[in-house]
């Protein structure tokens, strides 16, 4: 519904039930982060207890709100209410700190470490300076949305579990924020909470012990300098095209697109991708035949190839791929997201082989 709140219209949402109901004081803890009214709900159905206090900052960002009103027994009723026009001047910047120019030779490779445990940061910030990075700290959210205004990184390690402002708070601020939302995240996080990350946009996670290597290989790919991952996208479908380019732009992946397998072969005589996504079935020259002019060329025959196609891949397309592409997925079946878990793979033991084959400092 529309109302009128002071002179401005309002978008009203009420959704409402009829089930157990809470107390005052299970409304009080309802917004708090991993939280939820009755644990033992948790335990029977599952959920993080993250839903409601993300749903908060959501609306805060836009300008609204979300109330709810509930009595034992007699179910609960939330509200949303959300101004009718968002004007661009309520995304406000993070924080009243002037920006610095992060752009000078010493403050490139910079990564700010957002960790209310000193044990973490200092973890880290051995880790990280022994791989040439600049490493900066921020002990809870709120002096970490400050030195992210401060410093511009070129990337952020978030923790999850912080006192006051979580991290998923910080990470939906950073990303409201215009000036700060292309600064990549990686979440640092106790349990395997990617999806809940990577739609609030972070840009990859690591689980809690921090494993070096993985955190190390991760952070490479947003190092100033560093070879940027390309990736050619084969396929004669313009939308999935368009969709799968746009996923693999957020990962910080440079993408470009090919019809069909021809059109493929003229784009690698310009440029080597670092990753090849190829449909079998297209026009003018298929997947199959795309193989196998890859292979006649040696100086392409180490690419990775992963094939997403709809086609019913029968024994014999196997026997004409096996050795010649790293997967197959197939369309409808394997979902956008594990597509793009299985190129971050790919990539990684791309950089574990660089990093391996690197000569050794003294």
């Amino acid at each position: 519904a529309r109302q009128q709140d002071a002179g401005e219209e309002i978008v009203v949402f009420k959704v409402s039930d009829t089930g157990i109901g809470m107390t005052g004081e299970q409304m009080e803890r309802l917004f708090q982060p991993f939280t939820q009214a009755d644990a033992s709900i948790s335990r029977q159905f599952g959920g993080t207890g993250l839903g409601l206090t993300i749903t908060r900052r959501f609306c805060e960002i836009m300008g609204g709100s979300i109330e709810v009103q509930s009595e034992p027994g007699r179910g609960s009723a939330f509200t949303i209410r959300l101004p009718a026009q968002v004007a661009p001047a309520r995304l406000q910047p993070v924080g009243g700190v002037e920006p610095s120019d992060s752009t000078s030779p010493e403050m490139a490779n910079t990564v700010l470490v957002i960790d209310d445990d000193p044990a973490v940061r200092d973890l880290m910030k051995r880790f990280l300076v022994k791989e040439g990075f600049r490493v900066e700290t921020a002990p809870d959210g709120e002096e970490g949305l400050k030195r992210a205004k401060q410093l511009r990184p070129d990337a952020i390690t978030l923790d999850v579990m912080m006192p006051k402002m979580d991290g998923w708070e910080v990470l939906v601020a950073l990303k409201a924020d215009p000036e700060l939302a292309d600064i990549p995240v990686v979440m640092l996080t106790v349990a395997d909470n990617r999806n809940i990350g990577f739609a609030l946009g972070a840009a990859d996670y690591i689980t809690k012990p921090i494993d070096r290597e993985r955190l190390i290989r991760i952070l490479g790919r947003f190092r100033r300098g560093a070879d940027s991952f390309a990736v050619l996208i084969v396929d004669d479908d313009r939308s999935m095209r368009e969709v799968t380019r746009r996923v693999l732009e957020k990962e910080g992946w440079v993408v470009s697109e090919a019809e069909n397998g021809r059109v493929a072969l003229d784009l690698l005589n310009e440029s080597r991708p670092s990753l090849i996504i190829l449909d079998l079935i297209m026009p003018e020259m298929d997947g199959f035949e795309f193989i196998e002019e890859l292979h006649m060329r040696p100086e392409w025959r180490s690419i990775p190839v992963v094939v997403s196609t709809a086609k019913d891949i029968t024994r014999e397309d196997h026997e004409r791929l096996q050795g010649y592409v790293e997967k197959i997925l197939e369309k409808g079946v394997h979902s956008l997201d594990e597509m793009v878990e299985e190129v971050r793979d790919l990539m990684e033991s791309s950089v574990r082989r660089k990093i391996e084959s690197a000569p050794k400092r003294g």
